[in-house]
């Protein structure tokens, strides 16, 4: 059984992540979510759970108004073509389906299947808000409870600057600050 909004929750208790949600109604894209977005401080997420041909996992975090060239990453990554993944294997790997991707669906994957790759724009923000696991809440951690919670994780993670066509990726050491 993937993991539950209650189980994130305990989790980030754990870890001393402070952590506030709101619940509001089901959104299935930034666009409409943008009425909650503006009563909440901080940097809104995207989230992307991507394959490439060979069969390697990605879930890309950025934030919610950065442009991500898929057609481009793969390069920078050192891996085949992206697209997006099937839902089946989203759920299979972290628990979550569509409209509900999250950088909190890594509590689901222990075997560290996915690569994680984080927007820059999106590491410069502070507080960040993700979906606790379902579409109809907002979760607000602050920058360092991000870096703590991915270093828990402990999986592959990038760090990558979408400002220009070619994205520039590089490794990231996700050590709270």
């Amino acid at each position: 059984m993937p993991a539950t909004d209650t189980d994130l929750f305990a989790r980030l208790d754990a870890l001393g992540i402070a952590h506030a949600t709101v619940e509001h109604r089901p959104v299935f894209t930034v666009e409409e979510g943008a009425d909650i977005k503006a009563q909440m401080p901080g940097g809104h997420s995207k989230n992307l759970f991507l394959k490439d041909r060979d069969g390697g996992l990605f879930l890309v975090c950025a934030l919610h108004e950065t442009r991500v060239h898929l057609n481009q990453l793969h390069k920078t990554l050192g891996c085949a073509r992206l697209s997006f993944g099937p839902p089946e294997l989203m759920t299979e790997v972290l628990g979550v389906v569509p409209g509900s991707v999250t950088v909190f669906g890594l509590i689901n994957d222990p075997g560290h299947r996915v690569t994680l790759v984080l927007d820059d724009a999106l590491l410069a923000a502070d507080p960040v808000n993700f979906h606790p696991l379902r579409n109809s809440a907002t979760t607000t951690i602050s920058q360092a409870g991000l870096r703590t919670f991915v270093t828990a994780w402990g999986g592959r993670v990038f760090a990558a600057d979408f400002t220009g066509e070619m994205p520039q990726a590089r490794p990231f050491a996700a050590v709270a600050a």
